[in-house]
């Protein structure tokens, strides 16, 4: 029967199920961005709530939601699966954008309009119990998608199999493509309809687009790949933490892989792809799977005796942890795009022709342009022109791939420095240096430069970070592992934050200069603060190279087909 399984398991999965997961993934990036995007707007020109309280809403709902995704990895890897995971997380966040659309479109959900005049009616707590009801729904929603659809989607490709082993790097240049191309749709078309059309129609495109998108995904049921969870991995990190603890002080041999433990059959369903073998690094968690007197081998206690592939999920882990951390700083660098690139495009000619000026919040446009055309030109020419050089099936490996983009990054903020200083360069020429509301006669396409290398930038280090997530993580915690690069995410958007606040606190003068200056951008120091982000992107980047280069790939030992056939042969011997 389990061959028979195998068999069947086999059959499924590949390019086949491809256009189900893409057609899921644009969609439901449509819905959520297309959601996010102009929500500062809806709060305040529809709820009328003032700036800052609008503003904290969207950072509780942008914090809620990047730490749901550990949760929904958790549900996923423990016990659901990663098909029911997204499947169920879908159908909540399609509530709770049913709910805001609704209270966007029915006048007693929201406030009524502002009269010239009078001051705003601002929405009563009723009216924004509906608000923070749908706000939590969309943040458990995502904490169930982001970490499962990326992981669902590799997970069609049977690494056991050479074959489909070579396209799975490819999955992840599609599967940020179709991110991209989903997210410059909703920054450009979705935006301006709720602008200019409203917001019922505005939210209810994104709210559509989320239903099409659990209809995709279904659909594809029958053909999907689907990994059956293999228990909660926190626990079993837990016991092997616990079990090297309680063994500290016991001696090992001079070879030491003679007694450590070992346990097939405990380990099938954590070890379907292979097992992990033992390594000499972080010598003392071994120790959680040294037999003594006192362990019982046939039916081992996990808080008191571990296996190798056990020990090995956790060092593994823990082996990614400096990989991970470097790449908060590259979040940090690019969410300036967002923030003072932003004020720059504002104070800048943003004409294109006599009638058509740039919106300052759509210069992000030509980030996603860019990266989606690297993505194309990576997949296209780099990777065969470096197959020939490298003799690897992906060119060159996701370290490699991080380490490129970031030094580009590093390039990007470089760049931005110069280009302030341009800018405010033709503002004292024209007189405007303490006219910071005034337009400055200098193209906005200057920016053009920076925007471009930051979407290089994240096409080979987002990318390769992501890759990176997948390959190197336990296959019983991917889930997990995806959410970790969420989770950098947030950590590279709070670490803006601690920055832009202490430069601003450190950088003040007694005469009122400023750095990061609070209402007159002209008179700051901008470019030092984009070269101050430069420099700690160089330290980075060393810091990044010397982790790559002491870092061990992840040690498994992959069974073939005829391994797997002729263990099914002696078990049904033995029956």
């Amino acid at each position: 029967m389990e061959m028979m399984k195998n068999n069947v398991q086999k059959k499924q999965g590949g390019i086949i199920t491809m256009p189900f997961i893409f057609a899921n993934e644009i969609c439901e990036k449509l819905a959520v961005v297309g959601f996010g995007a102009n929500m500062i707007s809806y709060l305040t020109s529809e709820l009328h709530l003032p700036l800052t309280k609008a503003a904290n809403t969207l950072t509780n709902f942008g914090g809620t939601s990047a730490l749901t995704p550990l949760l929904g990895a958790f549900i996923a890897d423990a016990f659901a699966g990663r098909f029911w995971t997204i499947t169920f997380a879908s159908i909540i966040y399609q509530i709770g954008m049913v709910s805001l659309t609704l209270s966007a479109i029915l006048p007693n959900l929201r406030p009524p309009p502002c009269k010239n005049g009078e001051i705003c009616e601002v929405a009563d707590s009723g009216q924004l119990a509906i608000l923070y009801f749908s706000l939590l729904l969309t943040a458990l929603g995502s904490g169930g998608i982001r970490p499962c659809v990326v992981s669902f989607g590799a997970d069609q490709f049977d690494e056991n199999d050479p074959k489909q082993k070579t396209t799975t790097w490819k999955f992840f240049n599609w599967y940020y493509f179709c991110m991209g191309s989903s997210i410059l749709v909703a920054t450009t078309v979705i935006v301006y309809v709720q602008d200019n059309v409203g917001w019922g129609v505005g939210l209810g495109i994104p709210t559509v687009a989320m239903f099409v998108s659990i209809i995709a995904f279904v659909f594809g049921y029958p053909l999907y790949r689907k990994v059956d969870p293999a228990g909660s991995p926190f626990t079993r990190l837990l016991q092997v933490g616990v079990a090297a603890f309680k063994k500290r002080k016991v001696a090992m041999g001079f070879d030491r892989t003679l007694q450590l433990y070992e346990n097939g059959d405990l380990d099938a369903a954590i070890s379907v792809g292979g097992k992990l073998v033992h390594t000499e690094n972080m010598k003392f968690l071994d120790k959680a799977a040294v037999t003594t007197v006192e362990d019982d081998p046939k039916s081992p206690d996990p808080w008191k005796l571990s296996t190798v592939h056990r020990v090995e999920e956790l060092k593994s882990l823990i082996r990614m942890g400096p990989i991970w951390a470097a790449g908060i700083l590259l979040i940090t660098a690019s969410a300036q795009q967002n923030t003072f690139s932003l004020q720059q495009a504002k104070s800048m000619n943003r004409h294109i022709s006599k009638s058509f000026q740039i919106p300052p919040a759509s210069m992000g446009v030509f980030t996603q342009i860019s990266m989606l055309s690297t993505i194309i030109f990576y997949d296209r020419v780099f990777v065969p022109l470096t197959r020939k050089l490298t003799g690897l099936e992906r060119g060159i490996s996701f370290l490699t791939r991080m380490a490129i983009g970031f030094f580009i990054s590093l390039l990007a903020t470089f760049a931005a420095g110069f280009i302030e200083i341009r800018r405010k360069n033709a503002a004292l020429a024209h007189g405007l240096m303490d006219q910071p509301h005034q337009i400055i006669p200098i193209s906005v396409l200057w920016l053009m430069p920076q925007y471009c290398l930051h979407g290089i930038a994240e096409a080979f280090m987002s990318i390769g970070h992501l890759e990176f997530f997948y390959d190197q993580a336990p296959e019983s915690m991917r889930s997990t592992a995806t959410a970790l690069f969420w989770l950098s995410i947030s950590a590279g958007s709070y670490m803006s934050t601690l920055l832009v606040t202490l430069v601003h606190k450190f950088s003040a003068r007694a005469d009122g200069s400023n750095w990061l200056p609070d209402t007159n951008l002209n008179r700051g120091k901008l470019e030092y603060f984009y070269w101050l982000i430069t420099l700690l992107q160089l330290v980075n980047l060393v810091y990044y190279l010397l982790c790559a280069k002491f870092y061990t790939l992840k040690p498994i030992q992959v069974r073939d087909v005829g391994d797997i056939e002729r263990e099914f042969k002696e078990k049904m011997d033995n029956v």
